[in-house]
């Protein structure tokens, strides 16, 4: 791994140190039990626009969060800065918000038989050693690209190139102390084609963990291009109801839709359509989702979670059939059930089909609908997590017997989750990973489309 010294204003060493000092601070004051969180991270960020520079920004943060026990009364405070008057100050912050909180029976650390005392090595630090010139001339090299695609692409919303670092150390009174560095990058780029009334935008990004393993900044912009450019001349729909295809980045927000409903949050406060779903088949019987924590370089690998407690592989839907859920100790204790390592959501999601053949690429996918809706982009916050009701203005393309015919615009998509998992009838092998969600396209049987 690369040396983090030259990134951070601290060594790991010296935040463990730190965290050691915050625990024993906590407990002099008479705490029962107390935790800390340490990090501190900076990048750079760089924007341009038609080929001008828009923004450069230089961003350093640092922070120290402390919770304090007394018995089951919790207390949580915060501070920026690192001085020892400042740390004590904040851990007496915190001690006297617990001295003056109800008791919560769920209220407590994670048990010590559940934390990560061997934390596996990820790989998530790859620092991009990138100065603001160099990021501008990879951003005007992925705008130039898209604009060079067609002189149809005449504007642009710009392109953006990131490096992100950042590092922190978790501690607890339990005898957890573990933390590590991690990188976050993106080029991204918006082109829009057309013009007047008929303009119209897109977008594409490439994030990673290391440099290297970016997309081109020339593959993204023409890419964003030529996205922009399918979307021109597009029409209204008249209502119907027909089959729709989720391009794989839009499918990837349906695993979410499945996180947000499946997680302790919501179970323990009984405001989600899949309340007692375990051990129920909630989705179409050839469809699995798992879980894993410790993919080499993932945007969603950790060791453990926000508590320490170790994360594990596991199958959190088999056959449709739901087999686990997302818990943090909290939430799990609100439940009678034991945390699943997911206190901070959930780690490296796969959605995948036993139906799905190595050559079920788009072009497949879309002979499988035959005739319907393909969906590239939605729009609003149509989603009602406790009724399962999904309604979203959406834009794509009509497809007849396989073919794409003409892109669309002004529809809204609607249905209701627990018929649409259900109703999921292939899932493509064209998988995409965005953010901590891996899945191909999806297609679902039947939605109703209202247009005009």
């Amino acid at each position: 791994m690369t040396d983090p010294t030259r990134f951070f204003a601290h060594t790991q060493d010296e935040l463990k140190q730190m965290a050691a000092d915050v625990l024993r601070m906590a407990r002099a004051l008479g705490a029962t039990d107390a935790a800390t969180e340490i990090s501190e991270g900076g990048g750079l960020s760089v924007s341009v626009r038609k080929g001008e520079i828009e923004t450069i920004e230089q961003n350093r943060d640092k922070v120290v969060g402390v919770t304090v026990l007394i018995g089951q009364r919790r207390g949580n405070a915060s501070t920026s800065d690192f001085s020892p008057a400042a740390l004590q100050a904040t851990a007496e912050a915190a001690y006297n918000i617990a001295r003056f909180t109800a008791e919560d029976d769920c209220a407590g650390l994670a048990e010590e038989e559940l934390l990560e005392q061997q934390p596996p090595e990820l790989d998530l630090f790859h620092p991009w050693t990138i100065d603001a010139e160099a990021a501008v001339e990879l951003a005007r090299r992925a705008e130039a690209a898209a604009m060079a695609v067609s002189p149809k692409i005449r504007n642009s919303d710009g392109a953006s190139v990131s490096a992100q670092h950042s590092q922190f150390i978790l501690a607890t009174t339990r005898g957890f102390s573990g933390g590590y560095p991690y990188s976050r990058h993106f080029i991204s780029v918006a082109p829009i084609a057309g013009s007047g009334n008929g303009m119209q935008r897109d977008d594409w990004y490439t994030s990673k963990r290391a440099p290297d393993d970016l997309a081109d900044p020339e593959a993204v912009g023409r890419y964003a291009a030529a996205r922009a450019l399918a979307r021109l001349n597009a029409r209204k729909l008249a209502t119907r109801k027909c089959p729709v295809l989720f391009e794989a980045p839009l499918a990837a927000g349906l695993l979410g839709a499945f996180v947000q409903a499946v997680s302790g949050g919501a179970l323990y406060r009984r405001s989600t359509f899949l309340l007692d779903s375990l051990g129920r088949e909630v989705f179409a019987p050839h469809v699995q989702i798992e879980e894993n924590p410790h993919v080499s370089r993932g945007m969603g690998s950790a060791p453990f979670d926000e508590e320490g407690v170790r994360t594990r592989q596991r199958a959190v839907v088999r056959d449709g059939v739901v087999e686990g859920y997302f818990l943090s100790t909290y939430s799990a204790r609100k439940l009678g059930m034991q945390t699943t390592g997911n206190a901070g959501g959930s780690h490296n999601l796969t959605l995948r089909s036993t139906r799905t053949a190595s050559g079920d690429d788009f072009a497949a996918m879309l002979r499988k609908m035959g005739t319907g809706l393909l969906v590239t982009e939605l729009m609003g916050q149509g989603v009602n997590y406790v009724t399962g009701d999904y309604s979203r203005g959406a834009s794509g393309y009509w497809v007849e017997n396989g073919v794409i015919q003409y892109p669309v615009e002004e529809i809204t998509i609607a249905g209701n989750l627990r018929d649409m998992f259900r109703d999921i009838v292939a899932v493509g092998a064209d998988t995409l990973v965005r953010g901590t969600k891996e899945t191909g396209s999806i297609l679902i049987g039947q939605m109703t489309v209202a247009g005009s």
